[in-house]
């Protein structure tokens, strides 16, 4: 299976190119929060979308009708489907669905239809703006919007929705349910979310700093990134330019704690996911990580890394240190990281690193990207309720497709 288009709406870019180029320099987008009432809270910073430059009339068109994060999910879809050089007619053919993760589905919505029922009463909430509220409602924009035959589906498990839809677009085109499969997630920022995770201690009071000693906390962020998937065959027989190989992925569940990752459970995706993929785990070149800030993340994490790979794990590095948490789009934004840098040879940073932590022992490509020649790349990701997700990405032989 093959990636032929790439969308992403993001806090460091609104096209794969900014994308690619913010990854590349480091670039930090921390700012005050715009999308909520503030007042209360000691601090109150996340990674918004503020800036969407050439998009901004295409999102103003979307949202009254949409929503926020269907919005997102939409214009990240064009610019996948457009990647791929994919029209309505190719992908009624190839009988194309869409699969999401999120975490909080339309999360603003969802904050205006509590508000109000809080304090007018539910019956004051028309059933439409509940019906507004639900995550599924997210794939179905993109499916109407598109025009995709194969409709939509929404996995909410939590921060590691992503590459569980990208596992199911995968197996979607494996079991010959369709020949093309747009997938990835999306999240928009909202006040109940970032409550929650303020509540529990989660939150850091500046800036994010992955497997760094002094770490805080996360911060959470928001955006979409959706993946065109098809056969190498129906790819190479349409022409396409191919990103990369999907060699394969893995989903397991801890099944002991609500929030605390449990290292053999992560350390056993991973090692199911390369056996899927076909490769041993010394050909992986690097390694997404889901990398939140959280010590209960970072050191887990690493942990499972070092069980995995031994003493010769390859680099690894978190891109939240730049975009915060973007929650059900984390695991996708990773796997872009992972293309772009495959692409353009390049690894990207984990910026604000200050202190080594003896707990992270990983070489964390610490403030400053790093020239590599990509071959094959992990993408780590954990959620919630024990959901760990890993897929395996690898280059493509361009020449392949001439």
């Amino acid at each position: 299976m093959v990636v032929t288009g790439l969308g992403v709406i993001s806090s460091i870019g609104t096209d794969r190119q900014a994308f690619a180029r913010s990854l590349r320099e480091g670039r930090c987008t921390v700012a005050p929060i715009l999308s909520f009432p503030t007042e209360g809270y000691p601090y109150a910073h996340a990674t918004e979308v503020q800036d969407l430059g050439v998009l901004q009339d295409d999102y103003d068109l979307l949202t009254p009708r949409l929503g926020r994060a269907s919005a997102f999910a939409v214009l990240a879809a064009r610019q996948a489907v457009a990647d791929a050089g994919l029209d309505r007619a190719a992908l009624e053919r190839a009988q194309a669905g869409v699969v999401l993760g999120s975490t909080n589905g339309e999360s603003q919505q969802i904050d205006s239809v509590v508000r109000r029922a809080m304090f007018d009463g539910a019956q004051a909430v028309p059933p439409g703006d509940w019906a507004g509220a639900s995550a599924g409602r997210i794939a179905g924009a993109v499916a109407a919007e598109l025009g995709l035959p194969g409709g939509g589906m929404v996995l909410a498990t939590a921060c590691a929705g992503s590459n569980y839809a990208i596992g199911a677009a995968l197996d979607a085109i494996r079991d010959g349910e369709a020949e093309v499969m747009l997938c990835g997630g999306v999240d928009a920022v909202c006040r109940w979310t970032y409550s929650a995770f303020f509540r529990i201690g989660a939150v850091t009071p500046d800036v994010p700093r992955p497997f760094d000693r002094d770490r805080r906390g996360l911060l959470t962020g928001e955006g979409a990134g959706v993946l065109v998937l098809e056969s190498r065959e129906h790819a190479l027989a349409r022409g396409a330019r191919i990103w990369a190989e999907v060699l394969g992925y893995a989903t397991n569940c801890d099944a002991r704690h609500m929030v605390a990752p449990d290292r053999d459970s992560v350390a056993r995706c991973m090692r199911l996911a390369q056996a899927d993929a076909g490769i041993a785990p010394q050909e992986v070149d690097y390694v997404s990580a889901h990398g939140t800030g959280t010590r209960a993340n970072d050191v887990t994490e690493s942990g499972a890394i070092r069980d995995v790979f031994g003493a010769h794990a390859p680099p690894v590095s978190s891109i939240k240190s730049m975009m915060g948490h973007t929650m059900g789009a984390a695991n996708v934004m990773g796997a872009l990281a992972c293309l772009v840098g495959m692409d353009e040879d390049f690894l990207p940073p984990t910026i604000g690193f200050r202190t080594p932590d003896p707990e992270c022992d990983i070489d964390c490509v610490p403030n400053q990207a790093r020239p590599a020649h990509i071959r094959v790349a992990q993408n780590n990701g954990f959620g919630f309720g024990g959901n760990n997700a890993i897929v395996v990405l690898a280059r493509h032989a361009q020449e392949a497709c001439a």
